[in-house]
């Protein structure tokens, strides 16, 4: 790997090792960023934060976010590609909930950062 820095690592060999070990690799770190590009959304971590507490149904959905059918619609549809959410089908309505409890635990780690 090229050092593009002008100024040699101050790191010790053992400390560059373990960083080099650790860091992940850009395909990973891509991945990485696109998953935390989701929270970058203030509708789809209101939709994520009411799945966390129970599934629901894109009407209760609207309802409880204060927001139109389509732009739930569309946002589930992308948490869904990305595998966040699942669905149910129950008859003709479809039940959405988080796809793993990760999420969840991801949403409870920034509010305490944010201290909320």
């Amino acid at each position: 790997m090229v050092n593009s820095c002008r100024t040699p690592l101050v790191l010790s060999e053992h400390d560059e090792s373990v960083v080099r070990y650790y860091l992940p690799k850009n395909d990973v770190a891509a991945d990485l960023a696109d998953f935390f590009a989701v929270f970058a959304d203030a509708t789809r971590v209101r939709i994520l934060s009411s799945l966390a507490i129970t599934e629901m149904c894109v009407t209760d959905l609207c309802l409880m976010l204060g927001q139109i059918q389509s732009t739930v619609s569309h946002q589930l549809a992308l948490l869904r590609s990305l595998r966040l959410v699942r669905t149910r089908r129950r008859g003709k309505i479809v039940y959405y909930s988080l796809a793993s409890p990760y999420v969840e635990k991801t949403l409870e780690v920034g509010f305490r950062f944010l201290k909320r």
